[in-house]
């Protein structure tokens, strides 16, 4: 009978502190937060400046590589050019882009029966007004 008691005793004992070593390791995972790096170690404002990430770019460059002013002015004509030559690349995709789209409406236009366009057309100028009304709000972005 001792024995009996000293083994449930045991038994319970040992539930105890598995608990304890499970519980003290859950709490451990769940209460621990992941590092995680800033996305803009430099602030939410500069993100939104394409002109002060080119200044901090140059800058940076300047400092790391030990530019002289000649070469500063050549980093910052590279710069320009760079620029020039995305905002072709952009207004060229954007251009393709509402080609592609509006070929679509054409051929959405196309398949609807007369009594069917009127409706189309609303919800085409209630989706663009939408569309338009997100570009204005995030700040003009790209023309």
């Amino acid at each position: 009978m001792a024995n009996t008691k000293l083994s449930a005793f045991f038994s319970l004992l040992l539930v105890f502190f598995s608990g304890v070593v499970v519980g003290g390791f859950a709490y451990r995972v769940y209460s621990t937060t992941a590092a995680v790096a800033p996305s803009n170690p430099k602030g939410p404002e500069e993100k939104r400046d394409p002109e002060a990430i080119r200044r901090r770019n140059i800058d940076d460059l300047t400092q790391a590589v030990h530019l002289d002013p000649q070469q500063v002015v050549q980093a910052e004509k590279i710069y320009d050019h760079t620029r020039e030559q995305f905002d072709q690349v952009s207004q060229k995709h954007n251009a393709e882009a509402r080609a592609i789209f509006d070929d679509q409406v054409a051929q959405i236009k196309a398949m609807l029966r007369p009594d069917q366009l009127p409706l189309y057309e609303a919800l085409h100028a209630k989706h663009e007004a939408e569309r338009k009304a997100r570009k204005k709000g995030s700040g003009g972005g790209r023309k």
